[in-house]
């Protein structure tokens, strides 16, 4: 066989395969309780409405421009309807701000191969989103922790950066409901985190894919929000805010969005003729015909559920986790992070726990940029029914007081 590694570029080498995505063929199995998979719920997806979508589309006169090739901007109505969404929650934008990608994973990867050259910095939060490191990784990056709560100083990044042979070029976060932790970055933390952002001068990148789904507590005004306000228009900002229908409407359609100043978005039409020349433009069509007519209502029906859901693995998780386990309590999104107790491991504690127990979750050191913090798992709530999380966590409990009492 052909010798194949030699000829890879050697950015390849910094590729690895999603744990999530091989945990999710486990779904497949119909006696494991899976808590792995960060999926919304097939059964809240809006079935009708999509089916009407293209029925219309199918019918009307539209059809031709639905099969055609397209703008790389993307379509017009759906960023129209983007601007207003944005309105909505503090982000006061023009048509010409709104970027649509092929879901928000090709955002975060345009956005890599924009900013990143060898040996640049990411500030990345620890843990942070692995489809995040997936999609910079091939740019050959160099990874620090952003810490908002702690007292590294600019001049600190710096100094590391240069050490490290580039300089920092942009700090990510996903600020409301953050996969994999649920946590949420407060207003005051947002702010430092602008305050760091000028003074080095990078950019902010917000993975807002979660925006829409605040159970309780009070919204928090999104970044780029905060950057306007600070800086009175979006073509001022450093922010770029990324987000999608995944969550919401339906994954499989794969429409994401930018919103940020013209600049970028100016580059990132440029990435995109090169790439793919644009997304989906009958799946454009679709998904801005349903969020116009049932957005709301869509978004009002997976929070009830997705918040009973949340409710009960964290009610089950009081019950059934042993002394030294702890837990975030999140306001809304779709995970739970667990930290376990020091010492036990959480790829050792998944293989015993699909043998014996037939739960599935995800190991919580993949989320690490530097494949630190062994003892903590992720839990997903989205796509289990209520007796299920009862019944998995019992079961995850039990495992795990029978493994802190081998150790003890």
């Amino acid at each position: 066989m052909l010798d194949w590694e030699h000829i890879f570029a050697t950015r390849s080498t910094r590729m690895r395969a999603s744990e999530i995505r091989e945990l999710l063929k486990l779904l497949e199995q119909p006696d494991i309780i899976s808590f792995a998979g960060g999926i919304p719920d097939p059964a809240l997806f809006p079935h009708e409405a999509f089916q009407e979508a293209y029925a219309s589309i199918f019918s009307g006169p539209q059809v031709n421009a639905a099969l055609q090739y397209s703008v790389s901007e993307g379509y017009k109505p759906l960023r129209e309807w983007l601007v207003g969404e944005m309105a909505r929650i503090g982000i006061e934008c023009g048509v010409d701000n709104v970027f649509i990608t092929s879901g928000s994973q090709q955002a975060l990867d345009y956005l890599g191969k924009l900013f990143i050259s060898p040996n640049d910095t990411a500030l990345v939060t620890w843990p942070t989103y692995l489809g995040a490191l997936q999609a910079f990784n091939a740019y050959e990056p160099t990874y620090d922790q952003l810490s908002l709560n702690g007292n590294r100083t600019p001049e600190g990044y710096r100094e590391a950066a240069a050490k490290a042979g580039g300089a920092v070029k942009f700090a990510y976060l996903s600020p409301d409901f953050a996969n994999p932790t649920g946590e949420t970055v407060d207003r005051a933390a947002r702010e430092k985190l602008l305050d760091l952002a000028d003074e080095l001068d990078i950019a902010v990148i917000e993975d807002g894919a979660y925006q829409n789904l605040r159970y309780d507590g009070e919204p928090v005004p999104p970044v780029l929000a905060l950057d306007i306000a600070r800086k009175g228009g979006i073509e001022n900002t450093r922010t770029i805010y990324g987000g999608s229908f995944s969550k919401t409407l339906a994954p499989g359609l794969r429409v994401g969005f930018v919103v940020a100043a013209m600049p970028v978005i100016r580059k990132l039409v440029l990435m995109k003729q090169a790439a793919d020349l644009h997304s989906s433009t009958i799946n454009q069509m679709a998904v801005a015909t349903v969020a116009q007519t049932i957005f709301p209502e869509q978004v009002a029906k997976i929070k009830k559920a997705y918040s009973a859901r949340r409710d009960a693995m964290l009610a089950a998780l009081a019950r059934y986790m042993p002394a030294g386990a702890s837990w975030t309590k999140p306001e809304g999104g779709m995970f739970v992070w667990v930290r376990l107790p020091e010492g036990m491991d959480g790829a050792e504690l998944l293989a015993r726990s699909i043998q014996t127990e037939k739960v599935a979750f995800v190991p919580g050191r993949a989320f690490y940029a530097d494949g630190s913090n062994n003892n903590t798992l992720r839990l997903s709530f989205s796509c289990a029914n209520e007796a299920m999380i009862e019944e998995g966590i019992q079961r995850l409990g039990r495992l795990i007081g029978q493994a802190v009492a081998e150790a003890a």
